[in-house]
């Protein structure tokens, strides 16, 4: 009995060693002349096999430091963890008697202010800064303008808050700086200190003009002046700026109202207009328009934008 049952165990030893020896010289063996698969299979390969010959079958594993990188098409397979790539506008060679970086404009005569989606604001009711991108008709990036303030000022003045916006070029550098300062609303909204105002600068350090809030009783009324306060513009708002479903045209006319200039436009973007900070403009003026004015048109935007369309998270009672 002892012997029959060591015999089987050996048994059972050699079948697995026979085994184990068939699987490794299958998968592990020497490399050579491949096999043709079985005759049988619809394009004589299996289903889940890649064969050169056959560019319609979508390989399911790709080695890895293979010399044939995976490629996606783009907007179909998205590559984990790759930013998307961003098209800048051409830039333009310097010229003369135009501030560096103002080149773009010369060249436009139509700009598009897209502001970013912030879900943090409405998820927390946290004011973060507020970001821009800065388009042509051709969907190019022309700039960026990104709000430079700290917590504290944003979450406690809210719409009314100081701010800086630093406009960059797609190499960085910064060539605009808008400036609001800190007016009081507390006293009569019609005294002069109450208006709002923003500087422009371009470059930074060198002011080229600055927009100045009338007062009017039905409607927005600014003034665009040089750098000496000089009024130049003027522009007229509509009537009521929370219309919804409609936009919202402001127009920039001369001094004495007769001649149109351009325009600045806020699109109606449905509910995130609505209900969220994700504000669309369209900048319209002359292409043969004075470079320093067009950044002037440029910078009224956001006044505007603070003034009459940035919504603040709503606060909790207490």
């Amino acid at each position: 009995m002892l012997l029959l049952n060591t015999i089987l165990i050996l048994y059972q030893v050699f079948e697995e060693q026979v085994v184990f020896g068939y699987i490794c010289k299958f998968f592990s063996g020497p490399p050579g002349t491949a096999v043709p698969p079985p005759a049988g299979y619809p394009g004589g390969l299996p289903m889940g096999y890649y064969s050169p010959q056959q560019p319609s079958t979508f390989p399911l594993y790709q080695p890895v430091g293979g010399t044939h990188p995976v490629q996606y098409q783009p907007g179909k397979y998205p590559v984990p963890n790759q930013p998307v790539p961003i098209t800048w506008m051409p830039g333009p060679t310097p010229m003369a008697n135009c501030p560096p970086g103002l080149e773009y404009l010369v060249q436009l005569d139509n700009i598009h202010v897209l502001q970013h989606f912030e879900p943090l604001e409405m998820m927390t009711r946290f004011e973060t800064n507020n970001r821009y991108d800065i388009k042509n008709n051709s969907d190019q990036m022309v700039y960026m303008v990104t709000e430079d303030t700290d917590d504290f000022t944003r979450n406690a003045y809210r719409t009314l808050r100081p701010f800086v916006l630093r406009v960059t070029d797609c190499m960085g550098r910064e060539i605009m700086t808008m400036q609001r300062p800190f007016r009081c609303t507390c006293c009569c909204f019609c005294c002069p200190s109450a208006r709002q105002e923003l500087e422009v600068q371009c470059p930074p350090g060198i002011t080229i003009g600055f927009v100045a809030e009338h007062w009017n009783l039905c409607r927005a009324v600014y003034s665009i002046q040089n750098e000496k306060k000089e009024n130049v513009m003027r522009v007229r708002g509509p009537c009521s700026t929370y219309g919804c479903g409609s936009d919202s045209v402001f127009e920039v006319k001369s001094l004495d109202g007769v001649s149109n200039i351009g325009s600045i436009i806020r699109k109606w973007n449905g509910l995130l207009s609505a209900m969220a900070d994700a504000d669309h403009f369209d900048i319209h003026f002359p292409l043969d328009l004075d470079v320093k004015m067009k950044a002037m048109i440029f910078g009224a935007c956001f006044l505007i934008d603070f003034m009459y369309f940035e919504r603040s998270p709503p606060q909790r009672s207490r």
